[in-house]
């Protein structure tokens, strides 16, 4: 496993972070039992990764606590989250206190490295600067050591919440969106989290077009239909054929992963699963070395200009 420093935080991270939701959720979305998703964590653990990244509302605190009772904690980082605001409602700062209180206890930990404020869209922004200050205070008491923000990727393509929040400088950590067709953040973002030494995780790498058959070809088609790309894609059998020829990859996950890892700014890329031979695979590829310069040269020119592809939320059987 590779560490890195970890922006300002001073943390040691592994560059591969498990995500412990998504579309899988440790498997607990598809089935799985507990067992088997704690045991899906120690095969992490076994495989050097050291960050986890959870959430209240995944369901899965517990099972990384379980998972990691026996292990020192000081090795260990956990990233959770608790939302500002639903469809429906805004949280109070004592809701969200409260919640990560329970986060406390469900992960079995006295202290928590990383919370975040999660998927936080452009308009309730304004709503969770005027927490960050309570929160700040449960800092002080030693419930948590750093503080992060995330977006909410499917409804802010134009990434204007994690702009304010680098902006705000109460954050030292965020969470955003970022793959080989959706690289908004390296002109607008990144370069602001490299000055500011603001840590960065990586999410939605993957996700449902790169992973779901038949989805990437969809997107395509709308794309060229659109004039986004060019009409030649729609000739090729595998729509990314010739972008990663010659590129090293063994697939298009493969490829996806190994793209984001090595994108100068990007601290540790975020990968779910709840297969134990996935898990492997996708560490084998943010461990691999970057794709050809040629290939990457073509990724940037056909899709550096897009904004909101693969961008949706999570399918859950």
């Amino acid at each position: 496993m590779e560490f890195k420093r970890f922006g300002r935080t001073g943390l040691k991270v592994s560059v591969a972070c498990l995500g412990c939701g998504g579309s899988s959720a440790l498997g607990r979305f598809v089935g799985k039992s507990e067992e088997y998703s704690i045991n899906l964590v120690k095969k992490a653990l076994d495989l050097g990764v050291n960050f986890f990244d959870t959430a209240n509302v995944y369901g899965t605190e517990k099972i990384v606590g379980k998972a990691i009772k026996n292990m020192n904690r000081d090795q260990i980082v956990i990233s959770t989250k608790h939302q500002i605001a639903t469809k429906d409602m805004k949280y109070s700062y004592k809701d969200i206190i409260n919640g990560m209180e329970n986060s406390l206890k469900e992960l079995n930990t006295d202290y928590i490295d990383i919370f975040h404020l999660h998927g936080v869209a452009p308009q309730d922004f304004d709503h969770a600067i005027t927490i960050v200050p309570q929160l700040l205070k449960e800092k002080e008491k030693g419930k948590f050591r750093f503080l992060g923000i995330t977006e909410s990727a499917p409804i802010d393509p134009k990434q204007l919440t994690i702009s304010k929040g680098i902006n705000s400088n109460y954050f030292d950590v965020i969470m955003l969106a970022f793959s080989i067709m959706n690289q908004n953040a390296k002109k607008e973002i990144l370069p602001k989290t490299i000055s500011k030494n603001i840590a960065t995780m990586s999410m939605f790498v993957v996700r449902s077009l790169f992973s779901v058959k038949g989805r990437l070809q969809q997107d395509i088609f709308r794309l060229v239909k659109d004039k986004q790309l060019p009409e030649w894609f729609l000739d090729k059998k595998e729509p990314l054929e010739y972008v990663l020829k010659d590129s090293g990859a063994k697939n298009i996950i493969d490829a996806c992963y190994r793209y984001v890892r090595h994108q100068q700014g990007i601290d540790t890329v975020l990968f779910g699963t709840g297969n134990v031979d996935h898990l492997k695979k996708n560490i084998e590829s943010i461990l691999a070395p970057e794709l050809s310069k040629e290939s990457v040269s073509k990724i940037n020119l056909y899709f550096s200009h897009l904004k909101g592809v693969g961008l949706d939320f999570p399918e859950r059987k």
